[in-house]
C-alpha cells in the first residue's frame, strides 16, 4: 500500500538514486544474496528495493553520506521503511502477515549494514587522524593494590623479617577447629547462630583466623613461627565500625622457653613499625579462651598523640580546648589487637606437651589498623569499591 503523503512512496515504488547500485553489501555484511533470496517469495518488489537500499548504504563514501541515506531509509518520521510499516495494520490479514514480515526483515538487515559500514568508515579514518603534539598528554589510568592489601603486604614483610612464614587456612571451617580445639566451651556464646554463619551441622564460615594454628600444629612439630592472614566472617549488624566480613592476621610462635617477654618485644616491634617509633604501647589483662594469660594491646592514639583531646588543627572549625578526641574517646589509647600465651589445652588438642613447649599468639584486624593509620571514619568504605576513596591510597 502506498503512503498517501507526497514525497514518501512505498518501498516497492520508491525511486532510489542511480549511484546506489555501485556498492556491494557482501563485504560489509556477508550473506546479502541469501537475504534477498529469502525476501523473493514474500514480495519480489520489496526484495528488489532491499537490494538497492543495501547497495546504497554499502556505497556511502563518508559518514555524512551514510547518515543521509540512513535517514531516507530508516528515519523515525519520514523513513521509507518506517512509513511502510505504519501502513501494515490497514492491510488484509494474509497481506499484513506477508508484508509485515518482509518489512521487518528489511529494517533489521539495513540497520546491520548501516552499522557495519559506519564502523568501517571510522576505522578507515583513524590512520588519517592528525596528532596535535602541542596538546597536554593523557596519562593512562593505572590501578594499584587496595589499601587493605597494602597493609597486609607491609605486615607480611615485617613479620618475614622477624622469621615468620605464611600459613593459609580455609575460610569454610569445621566447628572442631574453629571452636573446640581452641578451648571454647560448648556453651560459649560465639557458637550461637547470631554470632556465626553456619553452613551445616558441623561446618561454618570461620569467625577468626585462629583455626589455622590448630591445622599448622597438627601438620608440623615445633619450633613454629607463623602468621595467618585471611578473611573472616561474623553475623554482625553492619554499621560504621562493624562488618559481617573483615580481614585478620594472627601470629603464632611455639618453642621451648617462650615467654611473655618475647611476646611483648614482638608486639612493640610491630607497633613501632606501623605507627612510628614514638608510639607508646601497653598490655591490659583480658580473657580469651585459647590463651592464658591473655592481653589486649593498646597504642597511644595517633590522632591526638595520647593527650585525649581533639587536635584543633584537624577540625573544620574551632572547638573548646577540652573536647575529647573522637578516635580514642578521650582516653589517649586505642585497642589494636589481642594476644597471650597459648593455652595448655590447645597444645593438648594437637598432641603437643605443654610441659615441654610454650608459645604465644596474637591476632589483629587489618581494617582497624588501616582506619587508625589513615583516619578512615567508616569500615564500610573498604568494600564499597568507590574510586574516590580508593585513589587516596
Amino acid at each position: 500500500m502506498a503512503d498517501d503523503r507526497p514525497g514518501i512512496p512505498a518501498p516497492d515504488r520508491a525511486v532510489l538514486p542511480e549511484d546506489w547500485d555501485a556498492g556491494d553489501p557482501e563485504p560489509v555484511v556477508p550473506g546479502h544474496a541469501a537475504r534477498r533470496a529469502e525476501l523473493e517469495p514474500l514480495d519480489a518488489a520489496l526484495a528488489a528495493f532491499y537490494d538497492r537500499a543495501a547497495r546504497g548504504l554499502a556505497a556511502a563514501e563518508d559518514a555524512a553520506a551514510l547518515k543521509q541515506r540512513q535517514i531516507l531509509l530508516l528515519g523515525r518520521e519520514r523513513g521509507i521503511v518506517t512509513r511502510a510499516l505504519e501502513q501494515v495494520p490497514g492491510l488484509a490479514v494474509e497481506e499484513r502477515r506477508r508484508r509485515g514480515r518482509a518489512l521487518n526483515l528489511i529494517k533489521r538487515w539495513l540497520a546491520e549494514i548501516e552499522e557495519a559500514r559506519r564502523a568501517a568508515l571510522e576505522r578507515a579514518a583513524e590512520p588519517a587522524a592528525v596528532t596535535d603534539v602541542t596538546l597536554p598528554g593523557r596519562r593512562p589510568w593505572v590501578g594499584h593494590r587496595h589499601v587493605l592489601a597494602q597493609i597486609q603486604d607491609e605486615l607480611l614483610d615485617l613479620f618475614h623479617g622477624l622469621g615468620y612464614s605464611v600459613y593459609l587456612s580455609p575460610e569454610a571451617e569445621l566447628e572442631d577447629y574453629n571452636f573446640t580445639r581452641l578451648n571454647f566451651p560448648p556453651d560459649h556464646p560465639a557458637r550461637d547462630a547470631h554470632d556465626t554463619y553456619w553452613l551445616g551441622e558441623r561446618a561454618l564460615l570461620r569467625t577468626h583466623t585462629s583455626p589455622g594454628w590448630v591445622r599448622a600444629m597438627e601438620e608440623r612439630k615445633p619450633p613454629l613461627r607463623l602468621v595467618f592472614p585471611g578473611r573472616v566472617f561474623r553475623a554482625e549488624q553492619v554499621d560504621a565500625s562493624h562488618m559481617d566480613q573483615f580481614h585478620q592476621m594472627d601470629g603464632l610462635f611455639v618453642d621451648r622457653n617462650v615467654s611473655m617477654a618475647d611476646l611483648k618485644s614482638t608486639l612493640n616491634t610491630f607497633a613501632r613499625s606501623i605507627y612510628g617509633q614514638e608510639v607508646k604501647t601497653r598490655l591490659i589483662p583480658i580473657y580469651f579462651p585459647f590463651v592464658e594469660p591473655g592481653a589486649q594491646m593498646d597504642v597511644s592514639c595517633v590522632n591526638c598523640g595520647g593527650s585525649g583531646k581533639a587536635p584543633a588543627n584537624k577540625l573544620e572549625r574551632p572547638v573548646p580546648a577540652d573536647r575529647r578526641c573522637p578516635v580514642c574517646g578521650g582516653s589517649g589509647w586505642v585497642e589494636v589487637l589481642g594476644a597471650g600465651m597459648v593455652h595448655p589445652n590447645v597444645f593438648r588438642a594437637v598432641g603437643y606437651d605443654p610441659e615441654e613447649y610454650t608459645g604465644f599468639a596474637f591476632g589483629m584486624g587489618l581494617e582497624r589498623i588501616a582506619m587508625l593509620r589513615h583516619h578512615i571514619p567508616e569500615i564500610r568504605l573498604f568494600l564499597e569499591n568507590d574510586q574516590r576513596f580508593l585513589r587516596q591510597f
